[in-house]
C-alpha cells in the first residue's frame, strides 16, 4: 500500500513540475516579441500549441490556466508586463481575448488526435490557433471600438508568422507527441 502511495505522489509531483516548467516556457515565449500595435507578436501561440500537443489537453490546460492566474496576480508573465502594467488591469486590456483564447487552443491542440497525415494535422493546428485570433479580435473590438480596423490591427499582421509557426509544428508534431507517455 505504501508503494502505491509513493508512486501516486511521484506522479503528482511530476505533473506539477511539468505545469510549472510549462508556465516558465510560456512566460519566456511572451518576452520574445516583435512590437506591433495594439497587440505584440510573440512566440506564445507556438508554445501554447506545443504544450497541447506534447502534454495533452489536461496538463496543457492546467499550464495555461496557471500562467493566466500568475499574470492576473501581478507576476510579470505577459508580453508587455511590467512595462505596460501588471495584474488584472493588464489582463483586461487589449490582449485579454487572445489570452483567453490560449485556454481553448491548448485544449484543442491537446485533445485532437494527431496520428493522421500531415495535412489533417495542419488543419487541426489552424483550427486551434484560429480560436485565439477569433476571441482576440472580438475582445479587441470591445476595447478599442468596432469602428476601428480590428482585423487589420489584431490578425492580419500576424498571419504570415502564424502560418510559419504552424507549418513547423505540423512537421514536428509526430515527434513531440511522444512526451505524453512520460507524464
Amino acid at each position: 500500500m505504501e508503494l502505491v502511495k509513493s508512486i501516486n505522489n511521484q506522479k503528482i509531483i511530476k505533473k506539477i513540475s511539468v505545469i510549472v516548467i510549462g508556465t516558465i516556457i510560456l512566460t519566456l515565449s511572451a518576452k520574445i516579441k516583435i512590437p506591433f500595435y495594439p497587440v505584440p507578436m510573440t512566440m506564445q501561440t507556438f508554445v501554447v500549441l506545443f504544450l497541447g500537443i506534447s502534454l495533452g489537453y489536461k496538463i496543457a490546460l492546467a499550464t495555461v490556466s496557471l500562467y493566466l492566474i500568475e499574470g492576473i496576480l501581478g507576476f510579470p508573465v505577459f508580453s508587455n508586463s511590467p512595462e505596460k502594467g501588471v495584474g488584472l488591469v493588464y489582463f483586461t486590456g487589449p490582449t485579454m481575448g487572445y489570452l483567453i483564447g490560449f485556454l481553448f487552443a491548448a485544449f484543442l491542440s491537446g485533445y485532437f488526435d494527431f496520428k493522421k497525415n500531415i495535412f489533417l494535422i495542419f488543419l487541426k493546428l489552424i483550427l486551434s490557433v484560429s480560436i485565439i485570433y477569433l476571441l482576440g479580435i472580438l475582445w479587441l473590438g470591445i476595447v478599442i471600438g468596432w469602428d476601428k480596423p480590428i482585423f487589420e490591427l489584431g490578425v492580419k499582421p500576424f498571419l504570415l508568422a502564424e502560418l510559419f509557426k504552424i507549418i513547423i509544428l505540423a512537421l514536428i508534431t509526430k515527434k513531440i507527441i511522444f512526451f505524453r507517455n512520460f507524464i
